[in-house]
């Protein structure tokens, strides 16, 4: 059974995130939402996120999993408002707690705050099933963008996550803490070994001010025309263009705020006596 997909563009952070379900009325998966953030302020809002809630609402849908494919460097994760106001488990794959002891130490984590995943509802082992409503879904442990990516493959379509852009644009970078180039090419060859006419749902673009993005694509599209990822460039041709790549990439512009949250299933840090919540902005660490 393959899933009807509505997919939401979120233009200032290039985020796509995708509504998977059966039918109006069905159960259904959000994958990858995202809560707004204005650095300058200091102010997040749920403007994306409340689309998402609407598209739902419109078409009935009961949210049974939020599903992030690894923990965004940026974007912060609407996971948490949204579990609050729609229901449904959160999920992310089994080896986001060596995500989260990467930065236990640069954010300053308390000893109370635990680094094994259990800010999630649920931890998906590789190759590990399950269903949304009569959709069969499976995890795909796809490693290189950072240790604990997963690829969800359900019916005719994987999100891929940062695993593969539009063929254009290639791949994600491997040089976050934990990432690996070599890695990378080989999750990727593993998803691109699919039918052909499998659906890749991407979860960024950055098209032009008067293009529309890049949603998907298949797998006979990537294996084709991907700049970084089609049949005709190997393994080694692969790591060392990637890496050089990697060198001259600026860090993130929200790295910081969007990490701390989104190791937290996206439920920000507690306030304090007089209700005000506070992210840590580490000086010279990254």
């Amino acid at each position: 059974m393959n899933p009807a997909v509505q997919s939401l563009y979120d233009r200032v952070t290039g985020t796509i995130t995708h509504v998977v379900f059966e039918e109006p009325g069905s159960p259904c998966a959000i994958i990858d939402p995202v809560l707004d953030y204005d650095p300058a302020s200091g102010r997040t809002s749920t403007a994306s996120a409340d689309a998402v809630l609407a598209f739902v609402r419109e078409k009935r849908l009961s949210v049974q999993w939020i599903l992030e494919t690894h923990a965004h460097a940026d974007h912060l994760t609407g996971a948490d408002y949204l579990r609050e106001q729609a229901g449904g488990r959160i999920g992310i794959g089994a080896r986001i707690p060596i995500v989260q002891r990467t930065f236990q130490k640069v954010f300053g984590w308390d000893r109370d705050e635990p680094a094994d995943g259990s800010q999630f509802d649920w931890l998906f082992a590789d190759e590990e099933k399950f269903a949304i409503g009569r959709l069969v879904a499976r995890a795909l442990h796809v490693p290189g963008h950072t240790p604990a990516s997963v690829a969800y493959e359900i019916g005719d379509c994987v999100f891929v996550g940062d695993l593969i852009f539009r063929p254009e644009a290639g791949s994600a970078r491997c040089d976050f803490p934990g990432g690996d180039a070599r890695e990378l090419y080989r999750s990727a060859r593993r998803v691109l070994a699919l039918a052909p006419s499998t659906r890749l749902f991407h979860c960024h673009d950055y098209p032009q001010q008067d293009e529309a993005p890049s949603v998907l694509s298949t797998v006979a599209d990537q294996r084709e025309r991907n700049v970084h990822l089609c049949d005709a460039i190997d393994e080694e041709q692969f790591v060392a263009l990637r890496r050089a790549r990697d060198a001259g990439l600026a860090v993130p512009r929200l790295i910081l705020p969007s990490l701390q949250v989104n190791i937290r299933a996206g439920r920000l840090p507690p306030a304090d006596a007089e209700g005000i919540r506070y992210l840590k902005i580490p000086l010279n660490v990254l």
